[in-house]
């Protein structure tokens, strides 16, 4: 079920950090920035009231970007992230849906239904464009 909290709890910061450079500074600096940034959101899929996946968005008009996608462990392959950005796409009546990832997830994007494109990288590891078109 899509959720959006009130609040980050340190559930959701947990969810949400899976998706991010493993640098504890740059995680609290990270979901701080949900805490004060009025255009950042969060959103969760739930099951019996406990989030078992977060994605961090950022809406634009008729486009969301996502920018962290988290699935708790031994969650993961069981269709509660793409039933989040989907969900989450139709909550928001957004016309496209479009994320930055790299190897590790690229796969994730595609069976979901993204298209995928090569980006360039700051970082000196393959990245990769991706957008959900809506009708």
């Amino acid at each position: 079920m899509l959720t959006e909290p009130d609040a980050l709890t340190p559930e959701l910061g947990a969810l949400l950090a899976r998706a991010m450079f493993p640098d504890p500074a740059r995680i609290r600096r990270t979901l701080e920035s949900y805490r004060s940034d009025p255009e950042r959101r969060i959103f969760a899929w739930t099951l019996e009231g406990r989030p078992v996946s977060a994605a961090g968005l950022r809406p634009h008009g008729q486009e969301v970007e996502v920018l962290h996608l988290g699935t708790a462990p031994g969650q993961e392959g069981r269709g509660y992230a793409r039933a989040l950005l989907h969900a989450l796409a139709e909550h928001l009546k957004a016309a496209r849906v479009v994320a930055e990832t790299d190897e590790d997830a690229v796969g994730f994007y595609r069976r979901a239904g993204f298209m995928v494109t090569p980006i360039p990288s700051r970082w000196g590891r393959a990245r990769f464009g991706c957008t959900l078109t809506r009708p």
